[in-house]
């Protein structure tokens, strides 16, 4: 699968996001690995890497100093504190993109999916939603990254997530990582792929 790269095109930016446990950062890694014309945005995060993360591929990690002197200088395009951390788009790559004419996709939280509909009406939010509560429970503690308290946590705001759905363009339903993935790849294609 290509996407569309003629400058001609408007571009647009696509928006992934969905509550926490869904597997928004699986179907982003498959994206990444299947399907290499698809540019993703790198978040920056305060986070400490989970085992197997690689700075600058998977996030830019930063401190909190850094963080909050990149929000305060406006290098950010959003930014949201999530379960104790600092996450944020770095605005300069995202907007080099589309003034090349060329689509990017970002995988950002429901405060971050707020921020980028305030600042670029024209993107497309796609909200990624579980196939059940109970599935999306599995799905968080099955991790096995966070401690209770931070699952807790977690599970407050997925509920809290998945009720603004509704303000979204697009749901996709994540039965799988393969076929979500792919239902979002086709969403950045200028014509609909029958195969992907």
């Amino acid at each position: 699968m290509t996407v569309d790269s003629a400058p001609a095109r408007t571009a647009r930016l696509t928006v992934l996001s969905g509550p926490s446990g869904v597997g928004k950062g699986s179907v982003y890694a498959l994206v990444r690995q299947r399907y290499p014309d698809v540019w993703l945005s790198v978040s920056v995060t305060t986070r400490k890497p989970r085992p197997g993360e690689v700075d600058g591929r998977h996030y830019h990690f930063v401190d909190r100093a850094e963080f909050q002197r990149m929000a305060a200088a406006g290098e950010l395009l959003e930014w949201a504190e999530y379960a104790g951390n600092g996450y944020g788009t770095p605005r300069a790559p995202v907007e080099r993109r589309l003034a090349a004419g060329l689509p990017a996709l970002l995988e950002i939280d429901l405060q971050g999916a707020r921020q980028v509909r305030d600042a670029m009406p024209e993107a497309r939010l796609v909200f990624l939603a579980p196939p059940s509560w109970d599935e999306l429970v599995r799905r968080l503690v099955g991790r096995g990254t966070e401690d209770a308290d931070t699952i807790r946590r977690r599970l407050e705001l997925a509920r809290e997530e998945l009720a603004a759905e509704p303000e979204f363009d697009v749901t996709i339903v994540n039965h799988s990582i393969e076929q979500a993935a792919a239902e979002l790849v086709a969403l950045l294609a200028p014509t609909p792929s029958k195969q992907l």
